[in-house]
């Protein structure tokens, strides 16, 4: 059985299945990315909810995992070389899956650069600008009454998934017929905008058709909706 006793978190989580991907999360549009992952390729794993409500990712038990304090967090009990494998950034963690499985990431080389590049897309762009605008549309920057920034992040916002739904024209998915962590990267927060924010309105979601077909592919697919709801909120 793994010894998981060397990593302070595993003191406030502890590991019921320490063979197990330890997970460390909650359901927000950068941790559903794991957890979606994690169902799609079959990965054995246990979900440790990460609740913000109770700052649980300012602990020291959760910061000696990720000094960001950022979730989701993992630890691989069976990483390379056999060893314990503790790591953080949701974009890493899904190129490690990717790479630890033969799965959702090309073997060909420019497919797997082209898939990389889609995925850096989200880190660098939907996911700052997107969680912007829900900051100011939705949590507590609407409360700001200079609207320019909340009007920053939806041109903003609008621009990218221009640039998303272009992509899309003519494929099944962002990289064309192949499933792959660019998707489960960047679908997630195109829900987010929708379900959570509640701004389709606001950025006249209805203008970038391919998105919402693409969407609506991935959010039938049983993994998928297995993976949003990881870990279960208490």
């Amino acid at each position: 059985m793994s010894d998981l006793s060397a990593f302070p978190i595993t003191q406030k989580w502890p590991a019921i299945h320490p063979d197990r991907i330890q997970l460390y999360s909650l359901p927000t549009p950068n941790g559903v990315k794991v957890s979606i992952m994690l169902e799609e390729t079959g990965l054995p794993y246990e979900a440790h909810l990460v609740s913000f409500q109770t700052n649980d990712q300012l602990t020291p038990e959760f910061v000696s995992l990720n000094p960001n304090n950022k979730i989701p967090a993992i630890i691989d009990p069976n990483g390379p070389g056999g060893k314990p494998l503790p790591l953080f950034e949701s974009g890493a963690i899904l190129v490690y899956l990717a790479e630890k499985t033969g799965k959702f990431l090309p073997a060909d080389p420019v497919q797997r650069y082209t898939t990389l590049q889609w995925l850096m897309f989200q880190m660098g762009g939907v996911g700052p600008m997107f969680g912007q605008l829900g900051f100011f549309h939705k949590f507590a920057g609407k409360d700001i009454e200079d609207k320019r920034p909340r009007d920053r992040y939806v041109a903003e916002t609008r621009r990218l998934l221009g640039v998303l739904d272009k992509h899309l024209t003519g494929r099944q998915w962002v990289m064309g017929d192949d499933y792959t962590i660019a998707d489960m990267a960047t679908l997630p927060w195109v829900r987010s905008l929708m379900q959570v924010y509640e701004a389709a309105d606001l950025i006249g979601i209805n203008d970038f058709s391919q998105v919402l077909r693409v969407l609506d592919a991935f959010l039938a697919r049983p993994a998928v909706q297995a993976g949003l709801n990881q870990p279960p909120r208490n």
